[in-house]
């Protein structure tokens, strides 16, 4: 599946006409190294996104379960909303963001709470919203300039509810008091939007732009009626990948040193986690 091309003809990972699989530049966009060494078609064969859509599936799913065996109690009888919830505790030894860690020292976690989640439901809608969004962006984007949007739109909207959470908590309307201890990928999910959002007043495409706002604003009068969900989390996520989207240009094609920031984007979320949970052994 990953075996290399050496000879032939190519797509362009960015504008998608055919070049020499050893072509330094794409004569139509200019990208340069648009084969990738050899690599671009095992990597389109993975879809818009390159693969992202099953890892965060895999780390999501592979944190929650590990946050339910490290909870001192799950209850399994608790209400749909709340079922198989785990406790608040496993989710700061892996990585929980907020006021209370941010401003306790542990600034990294608005990179480690988007991988975590706080009861099934939430992974679930998480997930298939990711399954729907990142596919979209990644064609709009790029796969690399996807996966910057939603790694800074998720430390934004976790920056965000934290310093609310830390400044605003005297608010006597709790959606208004950010949050002490927040997980989630819903930061990141709206910050898809907000990238969509953008291409579309970008591109003049007014259909796009509508349409992600109209599930946006959905997203976010849901914040406003049902308890627990971080609204400031989705507003600062939003704006993250509103602002994101603009400084990386969508009609600008895609450049290798997108994927490499892509890539340390990644590595910095899972060091982050890594450091939440050596930061947790040696409080004992």
């Amino acid at each position: 599946m990953f075996k290399r091309q050496t000879t032939g003809s190519v797509v362009c990972v960015s504008c998608g006409y055919l070049v020499g699989v050893n072509d330094e530049v794409c004569y139509h966009c200019g990208r340069r190294n648009p084969g990738l060494w050899g690599f671009a078609p095992a990597l389109r064969s993975l879809g818009n996104d390159v693969g992202f859509v099953p890892f965060v599936t895999g780390t999501c799913i592979v944190m929650y379960v590990l946050s339910l065996l490290i909870s001192s109690h799950v209850d399994v009888m608790a209400s749909p909303i709340d079922f198989l919830q785990p406790s608040a505790q496993s989710l700061l030894v892996l990585g929980a963001s907020g006021s209370w860690p941010v401003f306790a020292g542990r600034w990294w976690t608005v990179l480690s709470a988007t991988w975590l989640h706080a009861n099934l439901l939430h992974i679930i809608f998480n997930l298939l919203w990711i399954r729907q969004l990142a596919p979209e962006v990644g064609e709009l984007y790029g796969p690399g300039r996807m996966v910057i949007i939603y790694t800074v739109g998720g430390a934004s909207g976790f920056l965000l509810t934290s310093l609310a959470g830390h400044y605003l908590a005297f608010l006597p309307i709790p959606f208004l008091q950010g949050a002490p201890i927040t997980v989630g990928a819903s930061a990141s999910i709206f910050a898809l939007f907000g990238a969509i959002v953008f291409y579309g007043r970008r591109t003049g495409s007014r259909a796009i732009a509508s349409n992600a706002w109209y599930y946006a604003i959905i997203g976010f009068m849901f914040g406003f009626i049902m308890p627990g969900i971080d609204n400031y989390a989705h507003a600062g996520g939003f704006i993250g990948g509103f602002v994101a989207g603009q400084l990386l240009d969508p009609l600008k094609p895609e450049r290798v040193n997108h994927i490499v920031l892509a890539v340390v984007c990644l590595t910095l979320s899972m060091l982050a986690i890594v450091a939440s949970v050596l930061f947790a052994f040696q409080l004992r």
